[in-house]
């Protein structure tokens, strides 16, 4: 069976799941033009060679408009945040020149967060206006993992128990704990620890990917590797802040 084991030692975030997935697919620039031809308003996909602790990896850069921009567990609450309705997004995926499955996929995990969102704050789904994930950097970068899923095409996704790391962490509301209240509900029903890192390693894009796409969470299991991707975060922390995607039988 064609199996893909996520190892979420140092959490998940969008951009390094992604990242882990582009190392296993054959044609990297393929991908990164069909990306580019999905149209994503104002967004340029990069990839960008990267070490952590020795350890030779891939980050994918989302740049929005020519710049980079804060990534989802990054923001600090006096930065400014785009607020995008539920309706918004999904109009800016219904657009993307993209497979009908692809955009299926995109707005599952979208409904994840804005159901995780509303028991958070107390309100329907229909009036929640995304911060952080709804920029769209967070779209690209959701887009780019489920369009990887869908070529890499396993037929069992296993994860390890998620690191979520631990302290304290700023975003639009404020400063709240680690794991963020929106990140703890998505991650209900999954195995974690807080691990040995003070930050959050798990961000809400991270925990909603990995909840819609994983069936099973334990340690790898007995699996012949075929490919092994190192998908690379920004920070660096004592241990390769990265996310290992192995794609095996």
């Amino acid at each position: 069976m064609k199996t893909l084991y996520l190892d979420c030692g140092m959490g998940a975030a969008g951009d390094m799941l992604a990242s882990a997935l582009l190392e296993l697919v054959p044609d990297r620039e393929a991908f990164v033009k069909r990306f580019r031809e999905a149209g994503i308003p104002g967004v340029e996909l990069q990839i960008e060679k990267s070490e952590k602790c020795g350890i030779m990896g891939t980050h994918v850069k989302m740049l929005v408009q020519g710049e980079e921009e804060v990534s989802d567990h990054e923001h600090h609450h006096e930065h400014h945040h785009v607020h995008r309705s539920m309706h918004e997004i999904e109009h800016i995926v219904n657009e993307l020149k993209l497979d009908t499955q692809i955009k299926k996929d995109v707005m599952a995990i979208y409904r994840l967060i804005a159901e995780a969102e509303s028991k958070v704050h107390g309100k329907e789904v229909t009036e929640i206006h995304f911060h952080e994930v709804g920029a769209m950097d967070a779209i690209a970068d959701i887009t780019a993992v489920c369009m990887l899923m869908r070529e890499i095409a396993p037929e069992a996704v296993i994860a390890s128990p998620v690191a979520t790391g631990y302290g304290a962490v700023y975003c639009a509301h404020g400063v709240l704990s680690v794991p963020a209240p929106a990140t703890a509900l998505l991650l209900q029903g999954v195995p974690v620890y807080a691990g040995k890192i003070e930050a959050e390693l798990c961000t809400p894009t991270g925990a909603a990917l990995l909840k819609y796409f994983v069936k099973r969470f334990e340690q790898m299991p007995l699996l012949t590797i075929e490919k092994t991707g190192y998908g690379m975060g920004k920070k660096d922390f004592a241990r390769a802040n990265c996310v290992r995607a192995i794609l095996g039988k």
